[in-house]
C-alpha cells in the first residue's frame, strides 16, 4: 500500500509520485482512454484537485486555468455538463462546484458565469416533489447520489433553502435496510458507496439523529477484510491500493491506477490520521479548511 522503507518503521506515502501522476493526467491527450473518459472530465479534476489538496500540494494546479475549464463546461440553464458541449448532469454540477469552492472561485462564476442563484435553481428543480429524492439529469433517473450531490453543491453555494430539506431527508430515511446500510433506492442493496452518500446527505441536513449507528456501524465494521482493506458489500474484494513507482491508486495491487481512486485513498489516509495529509471533512470529500471557509463555520 505503500513505499517499503527497508525496515520495521511504518511504510512512507510516496507523495511526490501521486502528485506527478495528478498532474500527469491531462497531458495524454494522445491516448485513447483521455477520449473515452471525457464523459467525467469535470469529474476527474474534482477528484485530481482533491487528492493534491489531501495531499497537501493544493498550489500544483494553476488556478485560473482550473476556473475558465470549469467554466466553459456551463450551460445557460446554470447546470454543468462533464466537459464543453456535453449535456448538463447533477453530478458534474456539483464537482463543478466543489471546484470552484477549493479555488475560491464564486466571485468568478458570479463575473463570468451564470451565478449562484442560476445554479441553484438548476439543482432546485431536479428535485422529485413527490419523492424528496432528485433526478441526475432531465431524463429522470433517481438515486440517493444524486439527492446528496444536490444537498452537497446547495450547501456550498449557500441556497439549500431552495429544496424541500425535509423530504430529501425523508426519502433517505426509506432506504434504510435491516442491516443499517442504505441502499440506491428504497429496497436496494445496502452498499458502502450509499451509506457515504446517504449519511453524508444526513450529516449536511443536520440530521445524523436519524442514522441507525449500532446496525450501520456493524455492518461498516463487518467490511474490514483479513488484509486489513474493506468492501464495498458482503462477498466482495477489499478496494483501493496504490502504486509506488509511478504513484496514482488502484482498487487492488497490480491493477490500473485512476484519479479516482486515487482521490479516495488520498481521503481515507487523511481521515486515519496518516502524518503529512491535509484534514477532510468527510460530508464533503473536501479539505476541512476549504469547507470551514465557505460553511463560515
Amino acid at each position: 500500500m505503500a513505499e517499503a522503507t527497508g525496515n520495521s518503521e511504518s511504510p512512507k506515502l510516496a507523495t511526490d509520485a501521486h502528485v506527478k501522476y495528478v498532474l500527469s493526467l491531462d497531458t495524454k491527450t494522445d491516448e485513447l482512454d483521455y477520449w473515452m473518459t471525457e464523459h467525467l472530465r469535470l469529474n476527474g479534476a474534482y477528484w485530481g484537485l482533491s487528492a493534491l489538496h489531501f495531499l497537501s500540494h493544493p498550489e500544483a494546479l494553476p488556478r485560473k486555468d482550473t476556473i475558465d475549464f470549469v467554466l466553459s463546461c456551463q450551460h445557460d440553464n446554470g447546470g454543468f455538463g462533464a466537459a464543453p458541449g456535453h449535456d448538463t448532469h447533477l453530478l458534474s454540477t456539483v464537482s463543478a462546484v466543489q471546484i470552484l469552492a477549493m479555488v475560491d472561485g464564486f466571485d468568478e462564476l458570479e463575473a463570468r458565469g451564470k451565478g449562484k442563484a442560476v445554479v441553484g435553481k438548476f439543482l432546485a428543480d431536479l428535485q422529485n416533489p413527490e419523492s424528496g429524492s432528485f433526478f441526475g439529469d432531465e431524463w429522470g433517473e433517481e438515486d440517493t447520489r444524486f439527492l446528496y450531490a444536490a444537498l452537497n453543491a446547495l450547501s456550498l453555494l449557500g441556497l439549500l433553502s431552495l429544496v424541500d430539506v425535509d423530504k430529501a431527508v425523508a426519502h433517505v430515511v426509506s432506504c434504510t435496510n435491516f442491516d443499517g446500510g442504505y441502499g440506491a433506492k428504497p429496497g436496494a442493496e445496502s452498499h458502502a458507496a450509499q451509506v457515504f452518500t446517504c449519511v453524508a446527505a444526513l450529516a449536511i441536513a443536520g440530521r445524523l439523529d436519524l442514522v441507525e449507528h449500532e446496525k450501520l456501524g456493524r455492518w461498516l465494521s463487518e467490511r474490514q477484510l483479513p488484509g486489513g482493506g474493506l468492501n464495498g458489500r458482503p462477498e466482495k474484494q477489499e478496494d483501493v491500493c496504490y502504486n509506488p513507482d509511478n504513484g496514482g491508486f488502484s482498487d487492488r495491487p497490480g491493477n490500473q491506477v485512476d484519479v479516482w481512486h486515487t482521490c479516495f485513498g488520498a481521503a481515507g489516509l487523511s481521515l486515519l490520521g496518516y502524518p503529512g495529509m491535509e484534514p477532510v471533512d468527510p460530508r464533503y470529500c473536501m479539505p476541512k479548511k476549504i469547507v470551514a471557509r465557505v460553511l463560515g463555520e
